[in-house]
């Protein structure tokens, strides 16, 4: 099984505004990074996220000042170590200065098959049935890591009997 997450929020400000420059000028450095670590496996490409961010009759609600995230991981470790111990820990270190305040849940991770590519809708169902019904193996965050480890190996388990 590998990981899957899905990360949204809204911007303070436009993407064009220049207090959201310094995001916007380095998502492909992100990105980059991303691609080359231990682990990674797939993300949305930007055209097809972007889309998907506008499209007012989509699950993200057409918001123009939204920014989010659906990427693939082989595991929890390995989307960790990017996360937490690449540059991608700068720039989440200074989301305050981007995302509007009082957003609630932006973060959602499910295990998903090898070779699965999540869609928008799946991500979205994701985060609203963990705000919706807490951390679960349907749907979990960063607190329910070791139960969703736990969970994840008796089903490798099962399936390698």
């Amino acid at each position: 099984m590998h990981i899957a997450e899905f990360n949204i929020g809204t911007l303070r400000y436009d993407w064009d505004d220049p207090r959201v420059a310094d995001f916007l000028n380095n998502l492909d450095r992100v990105y980059d990074v991303a691609r080359r670590s231990a682990g990674y496996v797939w993300h949305m490409n930007g055209d097809e996220m972007e889309a998907a961010q506008l499209d007012a009759d989509g699950p993200l609600g057409g918001s123009p000042r939204t920014a989010s995230t659906l990427s693939v991981w082989k595991s929890v470790e390995a989307l960790e170590q990017f996360v937490w111990a690449t540059v991608h820990k700068q720039f989440y270190d200074r989301k305050a200065e981007w995302y509007a305040p009082g957003q609630g849940l932006r973060l959602v991770m499910w295990w998903v098959p090898e070779g699965h590519r999540p869609t928008i809708a799946e991500a979205k169902d994701r985060l609203d049935h963990l705000a919706a019904n807490d951390d679960s193996n349907y749907a979990f965050g960063w607190s329910h890591l070791s139960q969703a480890r736990l969970w994840r190996d008796k089903q490798c388990d099962g399936v390698a009997a």
